[in-house]
Formats: C-alpha cells, structure tokens, sequence
C-alpha cells in the first residue's frame, strides 16, 4: 500500500464524489476509479458502496479512514518537527518580563540558549501590559507576577519573590537581621516609581496597614538606587532576584516581617500558542536554573548575599 494511494482514498471519503475527488487530485475521474478498484482488490475488500451517482463509505472504509488519517497527521507531524528544526536555527524568540529583576532572570538564560542555538535571534522585551503582548502574539513567552487573570493563558509557577530592606552599614537598623513592616514608614527611602510593579506592591502592603510611603528620592534604575544608599543616603526596598547579583560590602539586607512581602513569579504563554524547541528550552532552563540557585529559599538568599 502506498501513501499515493491512501491520498486517493482520502479524497474520496472527503468528497463523497469520484468526479470531484478526481478534480481535486487533478487525475482524471476514470483514473481515480481503477486506484480505488486496485486497492480494493489489494486489501480484499469493498471500500465504497456505490448507490447510483451516490457512493457511501462502508464498514471496512471507514476504518481505512480513520487509520490514513493518522497516518497523514504523523507524516504532516514530522515536516513540522524536521521545519521547525531548521526555523530555529535562525528563527526569533521574544521573551516579555514585567520588570527589571525578571528581564536580568531571561537575560541569564539566554547565555546557555544561545550556545544551543548561536543563530537565533533573541529578545527580551519590558512591559507592564505583559499579559495583552503575549495574547496578541507579540511575546512568545512572558515572565510575569501572578495572579494571572485570563483564561487564555497558561501560567507555569517558579518561585515566590521576597521583597528585603537594604540600608548601608551605618544605617541604625543595620545590625538587625529582621524589621517590622511598619518601622519602614519611618524612614527616609530611595524608591522606584509609583508606576513600577515593584513600587505597586510595596504601597499596597503600606495602604494596607493604614500609612504611605513618601520617598526622598525616586529613581528607575535598581543600580542608580543602590549607589545613593551606598553613599548613604537612605534605604530601599528591593526584591531578591535584584539583590543576588549584587556583592557589597557597603550594605546590609534586612528581612522585612509582620508581613513578609512576596510575589509569585509564573512563566506564561499562549494556550493556543505552539510551544517551538527553542522556546521550550528556555523553559527549562529557567527552571532548572531556579531550581539550582534556590530562588525560593530565602534564608540561603540573604546568605549569599553577604558572602
């Protein structure tokens, strides 16, 4: 039996007609006719009832069908597969990151997927309205906070992101290991702006304890942030993917308690989108570097930190 074959046949059972399955198959309709009769006589059986001008499929046929049409999906499968492989060499992957920390977490990754793959062009794109780029198709996979509010996304959890008080050594709270919540409010603080991700939460936990942060200075960039505190000039609030990179000695990171300030870091795409190799181990990856580098385990964080 040949897939030629099993393309007749197919035509025919999505037509229901010899004459416009042939026009389909662009072969003549007397052509199309011997194909079928010689598989039938092939297999020993009868394929197609034909009922005046009308054909139906019978018995034997249908299961015929069902199993060329499996067939042709695994077949349609692997061209895919065999594409994609040779797209991916020099295909694009867009990574979206809802902020500052979780664009340094991407860019982290991209190190190792670029030695996987050295011709894919790879991007990482900042964005507040994360969640409607990768709707939109314009992100193929975003780092975000979570709760995610669409349905049409998926979401993969990573970590929980703890939030900590980083003052310079001579600051009065420097030789606390812990401080309260609300013993922030009373002191001076270098922030980010109002409309950052991080700055949101931070005001929520205060709006939620009945008091507002008013900050000294205001300032976009987490390393411009940490220079004024380290020429001691307040302190900041940070989460602690931003303070893993950082190795000071010039500063000191407390745990904020009564609460702790976390966020639930996820891994979003598409539900409809097709998840291609490249995009899929940058998954992974990520995972796996997580997983390595204890993202979640706080204590060890703060650990690492004044090493």
């Amino acid at each position: 039996m040949e897939l030629r074959e099993l393309e007749f046949f197919i035509a025919i059972c999505e037509e229901l007609h010899f004459t416009r399955a042939a026009e389909k198959l662009g072969i003549s309709q007397p052509a199309l006719s011997r194909q079928i009769i010689a598989l039938e006589d092939k297999l020993g059986v009868r394929l197609f009832d034909r009922l005046g001008k009308k054909i139906a499929i019978t018995e034997a046929g249908k299961i015929l069908q069902e199993e060329s049409e499996k067939i042709f999906t695994n077949i349609k499968y692997i061209y895919e597969q065999i594409g994609e492989l040779q797209k991916v060499k020099r295909g694009n992957l867009i990574i979206g990151a809802m902020s500052e920390e979780l664009s340094q977490l991407a860019s982290v990754i991209f190190l190792e997927l670029h030695r996987m793959y050295p011709y894919l062009q790879m991007k990482i794109i900042m964005s507040d309205n994360i969640e409607d780029r990768v709707i939109q198709n314009e992100i193929d996979i975003a780092l975000t906070h979570m709760p995610l509010e669409n349905e049409q996304l998926t979401n993969i959890p990573l970590y929980n992101e703890e939030f900590y008080l980083v003052v310079p050594f001579e600051h009065h709270l420097a030789e606390r290991e812990k401080v309260d919540f609300e013993e922030i409010k009373d002191i001076q603080l270098v922030l980010s702006p109002k409309n950052h991700n991080c700055r949101k939460l931070i005001d929520d936990a205060a709006t939620s304890m009945g008091f507002v942060f008013k900050p000294i200075i205001e300032l976009t960039d987490v390393n411009s942030i940490l220079s004024i505190v380290k020429a001691g000039i307040g302190a900041t609030i940070l989460p602690n993917t931003l303070l893993t990179s950082q190795n000071s000695e010039t500063l000191k990171v407390i745990k904020i308690v009564n609460p702790v300030i976390t966020k639930e870091i996820a891994i979003v795409h598409h539900k409809e989108k097709y998840i291609g190799s490249a995009a899929r181990n940058f998954i992974d990856l990520l995972v796996a570097y997580v997983n390595l580098t204890s993202l979640y385990e706080k204590d060890n964080e703060i650990a690492l930190i004044h090493s």
